[in-house]
């Protein structure tokens, strides 16, 4: 196989990819001593530009191929890394990994073959990632890769280094965080009001105005190529992840789950609905939230979408105004990756409860709880107790 092709496209798109903003935080577990990464996320949050930050940012050896591409119509990925590693090659990037036939079976291949080389896959589809991994479950790490925060499309857009908080830091000392960021940062609330609509995605940078036909394509790949790629779903159901999407859309709040009832809608099983809004969780379209209770149910109660920009995009789409409480609590449950509804108050996150609303929004509703604060959709703060919104996006990772 000719090395060459691959080493001179590396190159050709190395040379357009800039190092002046990187994700550091997913950068750094690339960067570990694992021998085996897959970078996973939903299609369009930079995982590509991550992997070509990793390769020029490390002094190693690298190759970088995609799945997809055509040189392996006829040849393996395993005879090109042979070759690489004859060579004295110590990285292999896979990008779009899920597009080659066969690919698990040929990375644990290539694991067991060349015992200390690196590689580092990652795919568009997460689902064939998540549900396939299990051939390299004792060989795979996985990492995570999320939309930008607002906290991450704040520092892209002033090109700084804005540091983080744990959730403890952000509740005793919110007022004195968010008034010295909102003073040196005057346009700060600004940039959230635009980020809410098109900063979740890299590629708003490339163009706002057709930020929401890129966003769309992303979402119909999920639902037309990624979705139907799986054993777990009957193609002619496509229908009934539009229905889903539409309904969420339509409630223009967050949507309430009873599995029997849209069952009977959609003329499916309840198991088989279930299946299906796991799957989208599971792509970044929704998120489900469960209602706390001393036993917490499996099955979701409550779906939002994953981030507002979809949001924004298909109320567009259906022409609806949407509610600003609905956008609000959107961007405040995917803040966290362990949330729950409350009965009292809006959510809970441990033992802590979160009104969320606008600056007029009042305690009434918890002003008995020791533990409560409100989430509010301000600039800055005088209260510790009342928290601007935006600055739940700046929690240190690991506490998500």
């Amino acid at each position: 196989m000719n090395i060459d092709y691959f080493t001179r496209k590396q190159e050709l798109v190395s040379s357009k990819i800039t190092t002046k903003y990187i994700r550091e935080d997913y950068l750094n577990v690339l960067n570990t001593k694992e021998r085996l990464i897959a970078l996973i996320g939903a299609r369009g949050v930079g995982k590509t530009t991550l992997l070509f930050q990793y390769i020029k940012t490390n002094d190693e050896k690298s190759l970088y191929m995609s799945g997809d591409d055509i040189e392996f119509t006829n040849s393996k990925i395993y005879d090109l890394v042979d070759e690489f590693y004859s060579l004295g090659g110590k990285i292999v990037v896979i990008d779009e990994v899920h597009k080659y036939k066969n690919w698990s079976q040929e990375v644990k291949n290539i694991y067991d073959s060349f015992p200390d080389l690196k590689i580092r896959i990652s795919g568009s589809s997460i689902l064939n990632i998540l549900y396939e991994k299990y051939d390299l479950s004792r060989r795979v790490v996985t990492c995570n890769m999320p939309t930008l925060s607002f906290k991450e499309y704040f520092e892209l857009e002033k090109d700084i280094k804005l540091p983080s908080y744990s959730l403890d830091e952000i509740l005793q000392k919110g007022s004195s965080i968010s008034k010295e960021l909102v003073f040196e940062y005057e346009d700060l609330y600004a940039h959230f009001k635009s980020y809410l609509m098109h900063g979740a995605y890299p590629f708003y940078l490339e163009s706002i105005e057709s930020f929401n036909q890129k966003l769309f394509n992303a979402l119909d790949k999920i639902i037309h190529e990624d979705i139907p790629s799986l054993n777990k779903m009957d193609y002619t159901h496509i229908s009934v992840f539009e229905k889903l999407i539409f309904f969420v859309t339509s409630s223009n709040k967050p949507f309430s789950v009873n599995l029997a009832s849209l069952a009977r809608e959609f003329g499916i099983s309840e198991p088989t609905l279930y299946t299906y809004l796991s799957i989208l969780d599971d792509t970044g379209v929704f998120k489900s939230m469960r209602k706390w209770s001393k036993k917490i149910s499996k099955k979701p109660q409550k779906l939002l979408f994953s981030n507002t920009n979809i949001l924004y995009a298909y109320a567009e789409k259906i022409d609806m105004e949407l509610d600003v409480g609905v956008v609000r609590e959107t961007f405040f449950v995917n803040c966290f990756k362990k949330i729950y509804y409350s009965d009292v108050g809006d959510f809970r996150v441990d033992d802590k409860i979160f009104e969320v609303g606008g600056k007029n929004k009042s305690f009434s509703q918890i002003k008995d709880l020791s533990s409560s604060y409100l989430a509010l959709d301000i600039d800055f703060s005088s209260n510790d107790k009342k928290i601007p919104l935006w600055l739940f996006s700046f929690i240190k990772n690991k506490e998500l």
